[in-house]
């Protein structure tokens, strides 16, 4: 295989991870947003919300652990790999929509009063914290 071969190989295995991290990214957004009153993303550019924008951050963060561990997972597999990470992450976006209703349940810190706050609020950073420990978490268990 000449240099250019490789090459061109490689840099079509960094578009496709590349395409499925930024899926999961907008499936997470998405998911985000129907956990949360409003449309977020104008809670975010309008409403300039704090809570709801390191909420979102972390989560993102989350899912960009999970796909940098997949694609490290994959030992140059390919496919195996874009398989690994497009299930690894739909799984880490389900875990931390769980875990957010969990503590909405169980510690009563819900995003959606958290969403409706506008100074920054301790519990989002809690529930930021726990969106990149699930990420973290998730992670290595995928490694």
């Amino acid at each position: 295989m000449t240099l250019l071969e490789t090459l061109a190989r490689g840099a079509g295995a960094i578009a496709a991870y590349a395409a499925v991290g930024v899926i999961l990214m907008i499936v997470g957004f998405y998911v985000i947003d129907w956990a949360t009153p409003g449309k977020l993303s104008e809670v975010i550019r309008t409403e300039r919300n704090p809570n709801a924008t390191l909420l979102t951050s972390s989560a993102l963060a989350a899912v960009g652990l999970i796909v940098a561990a997949s694609i490290w997972a994959s030992g140059g597999r390919l496919a195996e790999g874009l398989a690994g990470t497009a299930v690894f992450g739909l799984v880490g976006i389900v875990v931390q929509t769980v875990a957010m209703l969990l503590f909405d349940r169980i510690v009563g810190i819900s995003v959606r009063e958290l969403v409706k706050e506008p100074e920054l609020q301790p519990g989002a950073r809690l529930l930021a914290v726990t969106n990149v420990a699930i990420g973290l978490i998730t992670a290595v268990a995928v490694i």
